[in-house]
């Protein structure tokens, strides 16, 4: 399926992709990607004249049509880390007078803000173009966690995140041994919200060629369930935390190929004892909100890191024994002590932009 570009500027909402090959994976039953553009197609139309909107939609196939309708309607799409109300009412006091929710919780409450319901279950298959996107424009702003005070918004253009997904899929492809992530489904335990569970599921899908399971499983059980649940090839995208608690569980885990992990950092023997037990490859990927995915390891294999693309690192002067400069070749950095500088954020520090292994 080739978009309709009109002209260099404007990059595609979906990969070149067969139509009828799954986007998505719901309860084992495959989603189309012709049956996402249709609902994407029908969704946008629907959304107000004027933004930006808040997607707090939990399943992963209502956030991905929310975020492509968000896209096509004109709008950016505000990514909160959770939806509390302290959360959105923050958001509404900054978020301007036309800020809107997309929800699938009907429980859900947004006060202060237009709320619409969208539907996790896919609607009437159609035939839709794949929409053409203007690279400069404000896909989403992803916030940080708070942690350190006052959630802030990280913008994205949608140019940036087609970018970060590409060198992505490079990687991956290189890893796995395959020209394409085709027919890969991600199975993700970390939320489409976070900068991480974006670009490692819902995006790696849309703009890589991969597919995604719609849910967010926690529990061990969960997880072993929804793996089960989808063909391989397949890839867990997860935590330290996550794999921890799922290999200490004792339960018999299906097969992967490949395992993502971000968001803190993950000891060699961790990281041996999941490849034993999943039978994947694991790669661990060092990143942060504002500066997106920089590099990845192989955890069992060395402590160095290889950046991505030109992306340069070094070390804040007095911060220790990092490099001080780097091109797109691998980059020793130090594993659990001091953290380099991103140089895409200018900021230091084990956590000061969640740049130890996270996104």
């Amino acid at each position: 399926m080739t978009p309709d570009t009109a002209s260099s500027s404007f990059l595609p909402l979906l990969a070149d992709r067969n139509p009828d090959a799954p986007l998505a994976w719901r309860a084992g039953q495959p989603v189309s990607t012709r049956q996402f553009l249709a609902d994407v197609a029908r969704l946008a139309p629907a959304l107000p004249a004027e933004g930006p909107a808040v997607n707090l939609c939990l399943d992963r196939y209502a956030f991905a049509v929310s975020l492509g309708a968000a896209l096509v309607r004109g709008h950016a799409s505000l990514l909160p880390p959770d939806a509390r109300p302290d959360t959105l009412a923050r958001l509404t006091e900054t978020g301007g007078a036309h800020l809107f929710a997309l929800t699938d919780d009907a429980k859900l409450e947004t006060p202060g803000m237009r709320r619409l319901q969208v539907e996790a279950m896919p609607g009437p298959a159609g035939d839709a173009p794949v929409p053409a996107i203007d690279g400069g424009r404000h896909a989403a702003s992803l916030l940080t966690s708070g942690s350190t005070g006052v959630p802030q918004p990280h913008a994205k253009a949608w140019r940036t995140l087609v970018g970060d997904v590409e060198v992505a899929v490079e990687r991956l492809c290189r890893v796995l041994q395959r020209p394409t992530l085709e027919g890969l489904t991600l199975v993700a335990t970390v939320p489409v919200q976070h900068s991480y569970g974006l670009e490692s599921s819902v995006l790696l899908a849309m703009l890589g060629g991969a597919a995604f399971e719609t849910g967010r499983p926690f529990f061990p059980a969960d997880v072993a369930k929804a793996l089960a649940s989808v063909p391989r090839p397949r890839a867990l995208v997860t935590t330290p935390f996550h794999l921890k608690t799922l290999l200490l569980s004792g339960i018999e885990l299906p097969p992967v190929d490949l395992i993502l992990s971000a968001t803190a950092p993950l000891s060699p023997q961790l990281a041996a004892q999941a490849e034993q037990a999943l039978g994947g490859v694991l790669l661990e990927i060092y990143g942060s909100t504002e500066s997106g995915q920089v590099a990845t390891r192989r955890t069992t294999e060395s402590e160095i890191w290889e950046t991505f693309g030109e992306i340069r690192v070094h070390a804040q002067p007095g911060e220790g024994d990092g490099p001080s400069a780097s091109s797109s070749a691998a980059t020793s950095f130090p594993s659990r002590r001091r953290w380099p500088t991103c140089s895409s954020c200018s900021m230091h520090g084990a956590f000061a932009c969640s740049a130890a292994p996270t996104t």
